[in-house]
């Protein structure tokens, strides 16, 4: 058994630039401030469709270019927050399974945190993807409603 001054649990949340991101991101951050841990930013970059003639190889660099661009701006608000520690990492492949390799190469990813999209017609990819594979997960899944505000989220952490 790890002591618990020893053990530092990772919450991953997925960056993107969808507004509900950052109702994911405002609940790990507060989460980790409350309870002690790492927020680990994850962004996934889609692999370009082959094209030719090294023009994969420009597409691939401007998805990365943005991911870095998203990720920065999340660690500016984390930096608003407080002295939260973090973590960033861009990952090449589609979403889900990105993340799952993520999820099964660090051990220390104690749960991935999620956030619903208010469009009434779903609550995004990501959300319908993990929750209808909760039960196989090998760690929490925590989804966030999208409506609620900055306070309403730091209530309940």
């Amino acid at each position: 058994m790890v002591a618990t001054s020893e053990y530092q649990r990772k919450f991953l949340v997925v960056i993107d630039d969808t507004p509900e991101c950052d109702r994911a991101l405002t609940f790990a951050a507060y989460r980790v401030k409350r309870t002690g841990g790492t927020v680990v930013l994850m962004s996934v970059v889609q692999p370009p469709e082959f094209i030719g003639l090294g023009v994969e190889d420009v597409l691939r660099a401007e998805a990365v270019e943005e991911a870095e661009r998203n990720l920065d701006a999340r660690l500016a608000r984390l930096n608003a927050i407080g002295d939260i520690k973090v973590e960033s990492l861009v990952r090449e492949g589609r979403g889900p399974e990105a993340i799952e390799q993520v999820i099964n190469q660090d051990s220390a990813i104690a749960i991935l945190v999620l956030a619903a999209s208010t469009a009434s017609e779903s609550p995004g990819p990501l959300v319908t993807h993990f929750a209808s594979r909760a039960n196989t997960l090998p760690i929490p899944l925590t989804i966030v409603p999208g409506r609620l505000t900055d306070a309403e989220i730091i209530a309940v952490c």
